[in-house]
């Protein structure tokens, strides 16, 4: 499989703007400013971007993992937290809550761990990943 997206820069890198935009058309043309990447302005960032990827990314890969395990997640939410410090990502923090019927501590933190280190987000970054999770 290959997907693409594209992105549009006009201007100088802090006072230009630019959009972005999917194959997909998940959205199209979708601004973004220095000032949403790096102050406070209510628009999207190749950051925010590539949070929402590792979540799902992450979501999808641990169902593949728990169903392989024997089990059927009912409920798998994630938030992932980036960071961007001195030009380089240098955290990606998911935080799971996961309803999986049946599952014991150790064979969730088991998938967990698994999942952290094989969706194809994750190994495609180089840096630090962590997980919160909590089986409810």
């Amino acid at each position: 499989m290959k997907r693409y997206a594209s992105a549009v820069w006009n201007g100088t890198g802090k006072e230009g703007n630019g959009t972005l935009s999917t194959e997909s058309d998940a959205f199209s043309n979708l601004p973004y400013t220095f000032r949403s990447r790096f102050e406070d302005e209510p628009k999207t960032n190749p950051e925010e971007l590539v949070a929402a990827a590792h979540a799902g990314c992450f979501n999808m890969k641990l169902a593949f993992v728990l169903g392989a395990a024997g089990f059927t997640p009912t409920h798998l939410d994630t938030t992932c937290h980036i960071t961007l410090e001195d030009g380089a990502i240098s955290a990606s923090a998911l935080t799971l809550k996961a309803t999986i019927e049946g599952i014991d501590q150790a064979a969730f933190e088991t998938a967990v761990k698994e999942a952290k280190e094989n969706c194809p987000i994750s190994k495609l970054y180089n840096t630090t990943i962590t997980v919160d999770a909590t089986l409810n």
